[in-house]
């Protein structure tokens, strides 16, 4: 068992123990009749696949069933699983330029975590032996920034910050300097969590993005959505999305929910690949999001 599979098993102990035990007990009968799938499109939209995605899922299940000329419980729940890890297979999104620094952005409303998934991120850079620095962008809460400084002395990173109120782009620029005269490998800076106007989260973010371009870096902007905010959470990533070129998904407390299919809905009906899952309270507890090993792991 890889240790990416264990980790991921963590994350979704409450989903596979909950809906996805139910779904998965569906396929253990003799004989499979048409009120299975009655039957699995109700867990699948309680599990918050969402109403769309989960008609989605049902159509491309049905088809491979008939084309393969599936009879039994255990085809078609191998079926599903194909097809679930098909649709989670959403191709990665890229922006920026290769160079020695990269340069990663996270957004995401207050309250998602994203602070911690910070110290998350930065703590899994640091143990694959890069050099990791922190920018504590989100100048608009005096919080954000100690909260900030309290991870990266706990974790061992450095993090740059300015007063509160201060200009982002200064932070950033401020960071990347830093950056370059320390020779560092990765930097994760913080954004400010709100979405007063998106006009101006735009602007902003486009400030930090040509700041970052002067010193040609490797960019990824990752949103961070809460799971425990089920469909919720994904009306704030349409917003988000909208906004900004959101290049992958920070999947935060997928432990501390049952209803794991938001990420079906997340990768359906954004097309943003999930890159990162919060698989716990610590900060050793993020997976690389991998669609096989999530399936797997969901039904296991």
């Amino acid at each position: 068992m890889s240790d990416l599979f264990k980790r991921t098993e963590r994350g979704v102990k409450r989903s596979r123990e909950g809906f996805f035990s139910k779904i998965s007990g569906l396929f253990n009968r003799s004989k499979v009749e048409d009120s299975l799938w009655d039957e699995l499109e109700e867990l699948l939209i309680s599990a918050d696949v969402g109403i769309d995605t989960t008609e989605k899922l049902l159509v491309r299940v049905k088809k491979r069933v008939k084309d393969l000329k599936i009879d039994n419980g255990e085809g078609i729940r191998s079926a599903l699983k194909d097809e679930m890890a098909r649709m989670l297979d959403v191709s990665a999104k890229t922006t920026g330029s290769d160079g020695s620094i990269k340069v990663v952005l996270l957004v995401g409303v207050n309250g998602t975590g994203k602070t911690t998934s910070i110290a998350k991120l930065a703590s899994e850079y640091k143990s694959s032996g890069n050099k990791v620095l922190l920018g504590a962008g989100d100048t608009f809460r005096a919080a954000a920034i100690d909260q900030l400084k309290m991870w990266g002395q706990r974790i061992g990173v450095e993090v740059i910050a300015q007063q509160p109120g201060a200009d982002p782009g200064a932070v950033v620029f401020d960071t990347l300097q830093a950056a370059q005269n320390r020779h560092a490998d990765v930097v994760i800076i913080d954004t400010a969590g709100r979405l007063q106007t998106k006009h101006n989260l735009m602007d902003e973010l486009k400030k930090i993005r040509k700041v970052a371009g002067r010193y040609e870096a490797e960019q990824e902007v990752l949103l961070v959505i809460d799971a425990t905010t089920g469909q919720n959470g994904l009306s704030q990533a349409y917003s988000f999305t909208e906004a900004t070129d959101v290049t992958g998904i920070f999947l935060s407390k997928l432990d501390g929910t049952a209803k794991g299919g938001i990420v079906l809905a997340i990768c359906d009906r954004l097309q943003i690949p999930i890159r990162y899952i919060g698989t716990g309270e610590s900060v050793e507890d993020i997976a690389p999001f991998d669609a096989r090993s999530f399936v797997d792991a969901i039904f296991e």
